[in-house]
């Protein structure tokens, strides 16, 4: 059965409670792994693997209310290939929804594991060039494969290709593809394997930007700037702002 379409308050509701349970899974599987092994590969492997895994079903689960964004650059992305009536203001309700979801994500890993939240902020420096570079080229091939799906007409992929997408720059990423400027801010309250210090934020965050509009410009190349007609599913309806 079609769900109807959501009202905006309901989507930004979707959207932080999306990108809150994102940020928790990110956060929460690092400090977990961090308890677990000194291994730094067995670390990157269970941070990955929750993260992919966790992004997926969170997908599945709220697309069809909000589209499943959880990260600014995909919003802005596809409102601004979209261009629909009243997207700004869509646009900025999501931003707004996921920056606060991830603050209180980040908060949430921390207090399930006995640490006090936004007591210690993240210390692990990331403003090198090298790893810059690779937050672009993880950014830009998230936007390529979001903007991808939809302009093939296969947005109900998404699942499967953005959790799979994303479990695999983590690893051949220099940066570990955080790729998404929401996640990046709320990471920065948490001082584990996932942390990025505030100092660092940023100059993620002009990376991220700079690979999004590498990857819309891209996808432009790709696909030419005509959309092709979106799956007619009910989680298309909200697969944009």
């Amino acid at each position: 059965m079609r769900m109807s379409p959501a009202s905006l308050p309901r989507r930004a509701l979707a959207e932080f409670t999306g990108t809150a349970a994102l940020v928790a899974v990110i956060v929460g599987s690092g400090i977990r792994a961090d308890a677990l092994s000194q291994d730094i590969g067995v670390r990157l492997l269970a941070n990955a693997l929750a993260s992919a895994i966790g992004l997926g079903l969170l997908i599945a689960l709220l697309g069809p209310l909000s589209g499943a964004h959880f990260n600014p650059v995909v919003t802005l992305s596809e409102w601004w290939s979209t261009r629909p009536r009243g997207g700004g203001r869509d646009a900025l309700a999501y931003i707004g929804a996921q920056l606060a979801g991830a603050v209180a994500g980040a908060l949430l890993a921390e207090a399930m594991f006995g640490r006090a939240p936004g007591a210690v902020l993240a210390t692990e420096q990331r403003a090198e060039p090298h790893l810059l570079l690779g937050e672009a080229v993880a950014t830009a091939g998230l936007v390529l494969v979001v903007q991808g799906l939809r302009r093939v007409g296969r947005p109900s992929l998404a699942p499967v290709a953005v959790a799979g997408y994303i479990g695999a720059a983590i690893w051949f990423t220099s940066s570990g593809s955080f790729a998404n400027p929401a996640a990046t801010v709320g990471r920065a309250f948490s001082d584990s394997f996932t942390g990025i210090a505030p100092g660092s934020v940023p100059a993620f965050a002009a990376a991220q930007l700079i690979g999004m509009l590498l990857g819309m410009g891209l996808a432009g190349v790709l696909y030419g700037t005509e959309r092709a007609a979106a799956e007619p599913n009910a989680a298309d309806s909200r697969r944009t702002v």
